[in-house]
């Protein structure tokens, strides 16, 4: 019987770039957070592995991260089955949402069921980790962490001894662009002194002090090169939304509200030709 996995998308609550590493990379402070918007990965048994996609814009070969995945996790274990994939796209791709990372993860979570393989946690992360900065994060169980390095080494982020949380209403467009990472990072002058903290900074959950200090590097030179990127930041501000961010490096933006109906009004207001929206209210 086939069994299928969720993959959750991200977003950044802060971004800091701090310094070029010497293999070309950047080491990067953010506070990662998992949100409800996600994908869905299915896997059934087969003599080989294969891959269908319901976006046809999407590649099913080996450049996309889930078969990827996959073969990784077959060579690092010798493992002779295969497997019938099947992505169900619902996030889009290319907005900083981590969709492709998440995709990547969940496969191979689906994988080391379905062929039985139980694995330790850091056996699935060390693959991950050299598929993408992101993946290690969704292998996670916690809602959200502090990630540095390239972004895969993570720290708990924590709210009075419990799993941070988001504890307001999200609203997050994605204008159908795709920002490339390497040119994002052309675009930012790396700075590792005179960050604020981020943890405290999230952790408070102030969002007046989330306006003045909780930055992304990204945000203004993408919105400046990026049109349709300004457009939502600006639609998202009139809305009165209480926080606007980039995404990662774009060009997904979210705005953050205190309440579940001023989220609901945004989401109806917010009219923005060739763009997805998704709202994710607060828990409880």
């Amino acid at each position: 019987m086939p069994i299928t996995q969720r993959a959750p998308a991200k977003i950044n609550l802060g971004l800091h770039v701090l310094r070029e590493r010497p293999d070309g990379d950047h080491d990067i402070e953010t506070i990662l957070h998992r949100i409800d918007w996600a994908d869905t990965v299915t896997a059934a048994p087969a003599e080989t592995l294969s891959l269908a996609c319901s976006d046809p814009a999407l590649p099913t070969d080996e450049s996309n991260l889930c078969l990827q995945a996959a073969h990784r996790l077959a060579d690092a274990f010798d493992v002779t089955e295969g497997a019938e994939l099947h992505l169900e796209k619902q996030v889009p791709y290319g907005a900083g949402l981590g969709s492709g990372s998440s995709d990547a993860a969940a496969t191979l979570q689906l994988l080391a069921r379905l062929w039985d393989l139980n694995l330790p946690p850091e056996a699935l992360h060390e693959i991950g980790g050299a598929i993408g900065a992101d993946v290690p994060f969704f292998l996670q169980d916690a809602p959200a962490a502090y990630a540095t390095g390239r972004g895969n080494v993570l720290s708990p982020l924590s709210d009075d001894g419990n799993d941070y949380r988001l504890p307001f209403p999200l609203l997050v467009a994605a204008p159908q662009v795709q920002i490339p990472t390497p040119w994002a990072y052309a675009q930012v002058s790396p700075r590792g002194t005179n960050r604020g903290d981020l943890r405290r900074i999230v952790s408070s959950n102030d969002l007046a002090r989330w306006r003045s200090e909780l930055t992304n590097d990204f945000e203004a030179p993408i919105a400046e090169a990026t049109p349709a990127v300004a457009e939502i930041r600006t639609a998202l501000h009139n809305t009165g939304a209480a926080y606007v961010s980039l995404s990662g490096s774009g060009g997904a933006v979210y705005g953050i509200f205190e309440t579940r109906d001023a989220a609901r009004a945004a989401r109806d207001a917010v009219q923005i030709p060739n763009a997805c929206a998704y709202l994710m209210p607060a828990p409880g």
